[in-house]
C-alpha cells in the first residue's frame, strides 16, 4: 500500500498577513524533509503565541531560514506533476500561495485535502489513531515534518484497520 505524500506548513499565526515559517513533508517512502522559511520583506505579521507553539523566533528564521525561492524551487523539483496532500487544506493553500508569490513563480504540483483519500472506515478511527501514534512515538507537535509524518503513519494505520474491517 502506497501512502500519500503529505505536506505540512507551520505559520507565523492565523488570519490576514500570516505566512509560512516552516514547511515539511513526508514522501511515499516515508522519508521526511523540512525547512525553516526566511520571512520575505513584506511579511510583517508575527504572533508571539505561534512563536511559543513552534519554538522558532522570527530572528532565528531570518538568520537560518531558506528563502521562499529556494524552498519553492525544491518543492517544484520534488513534486512536479504530483498531488500532495495536507490536513489543513484551506489554510495551507493560502500559506503555500504566499510562499510561491514571494518566490515569483507557481507551484508545479497540486495541493489537495487529505480527507479526500480517506474511506469512511478510516475516518471513523482517524482521531483516536492519530493520538495513539503521537503518544507511542512521543513526537513533538507543531513541527512541519513531524506533523506530516504523524499524518502519514495515521493514514497507513487506518488504511490497514479499514482493510481488516472490510475483509
Amino acid at each position: 500500500m502506497v501512502p500519500p505524500v503529505i505536506l505540512d506548513i507551520e505559520a507565523s499565526g492565523f488570519g490576514v498577513g500570516s505566512y509560512p515559517v516552516e514547511i515539511g513533508y513526508v514522501d511515499a517512502n516515508g522519508d521526511v524533509w523540512s525547512a525553516q522559511v526566511q520571512p520575505d520583506a513584506d511579511w510583517l505579521h508575527w504572533d508571539k503565541e505561534a512563536e511559543k507553539l513552534h519554538q522558532q523566533s522570527r530572528q532565528s528564521l531570518e538568520a537560518h531560514g531558506q528563502t521562499a525561492k529556494e524552498i519553492a524551487t525544491h518543492l517544484n523539483r520534488v513534486f512536479a506533476g504530483q498531488t500532495v496532500y495536507t490536513d489543513g487544506w484551506y489554510q495551507d493553500f493560502v500559506w503555500l500561495h504566499s510562499l510561491y508569490e514571494a518566490a515569483g513563480f507557481s507551484p508545479r504540483f497540486k495541493l489537495e485535502d487529505l480527507s479526500v483519500t480517506l474511506t469512511p472506515e478510516q475516518q471513523a478511527v482517524w482521531h483516536e489513531t492519530k493520538q495513539s501514534i503521537r503518544d507511542a512515538f512521543a513526537l513533538q507537535q507543531h513541527r512541519a515534518s513531524t506533523d506530516a509524518k504523524v499524518l502519514q503513519l495515521t493514514w497507513l494505520k487506518t488504511a490497514e484497520m479499514a482493510t481488516v474491517l472490510t475483509e
